[in-house]
């Protein structure tokens, strides 16, 4: 054999390895799940459900509207970014539960103290799963729940919008498709076993859609927000002064969206 052979070789068994090694482990790079109980005090008012999904059971936390008005209520269903706890979210919604809303905050599997292992299939299945429940309340209107991700949860919630009728989905700092990250590890995008495709899925969706995304974000470029956007006829895309993981809550923005669509009954009085 030749040298020239030889190199070509010993290239493409280095190369075989490499992906090998990276298609084993990319879910313990992709999932920096937080174990265990949260320090976060969780407010008085927050209920603690644990709910039974195919991959096990997982936990979530609802926050009741604080605005009593008689009859159902809309609700969000919250999913958080990745090496986030849903425990973490508790205390960040008042501005959504004076405006009359419910608001649950599911957690992966995997994460905090919920059984299983993250991958696309099991949070895809933990967000539906909860989504069921929240749909089941008597007293929310379940012609008014709104999706909202952020990061890899815009994954989680673009997925459910896709599979359950949500009045409308908001993604904030989220991505085209994981597989556009794989250039960073010098490797195919078909070796990603979690793809979480939004812009596929998002061609499948026809409702309100709000779009934020940070002008600096040095993870989930600028860009992947811009073509998320555009995926959607008449989508609103909101450009934040921000990165990734630094940017103010962005609640105004949400809410008013939310009322434009008619979703609410009323407005937060600060």
């Amino acid at each position: 054999m030749s040298t020239f052979l030889r190199l070509v070789l010993i290239i493409v068994l280095v190369l075989i390895g490499y992906y090998g090694f990276l298609f084993v482990v990319q879910r313990h790079l992709l999932y920096p799940a937080p174990h265990g109980p949260a320090a976060t005090v969780v407010p008085p008012d927050v209920r603690h459900i644990q709910l039974q999904s195919v991959d096990g059971p997982i936990d979530a936390w609802y926050l009741p509207p604080v605005n009593t008005a008689p009859g159902p209520r809309p609700a969000l269903i919250f999913t958080h970014g990745n090496a986030e706890r849903a425990e973490d979210w508790t205390n960040q919604f008042r501005d959504f539960q004076r405006a009359g809303m419910g608001v649950l905050v599911p957690e992966y599997p995997g994460y905090g103290i919920s059984a299983g292992r993250p991958s696309q299939s099991s949070i895809t299945n933990a967000v539906l799963v909860a989504y069921d429940w929240l749909r089941a309340q008597p007293g929310i209107d379940s012609t008014r729940i709104i999706a909202y991700g952020r990061s890899i949860g815009g994954g989680a919630a673009t997925r459910l919008a896709t599979r359950r009728h949500v009045a409308a989905l908001v993604l904030e700092s989220s991505f085209t498709s994981l597989r556009a990250f794989a250039g960073r590890f010098f490797a195919p995008g078909f070796l990603v076993r979690d793809p979480f495709d939004n812009l596929v899925e998002l061609r499948r969706f026809r409702g309100p859609l709000l779009v934020l995304h940070g002008q600096r974000d040095e993870i989930a470029p600028f860009a992947h927000g811009q073509a998320l956007a555009a995926a959607v006829p008449g989508a609103q895309f909101v450009a934040m002064d921000c990165g990734h993981n630094d940017c103010e809550r962005p609640w105004r923005d949400v809410v008013r969206f939310i009322a434009q669509h008619g979703l609410l009954d009323s407005l937060p009085h600060n």
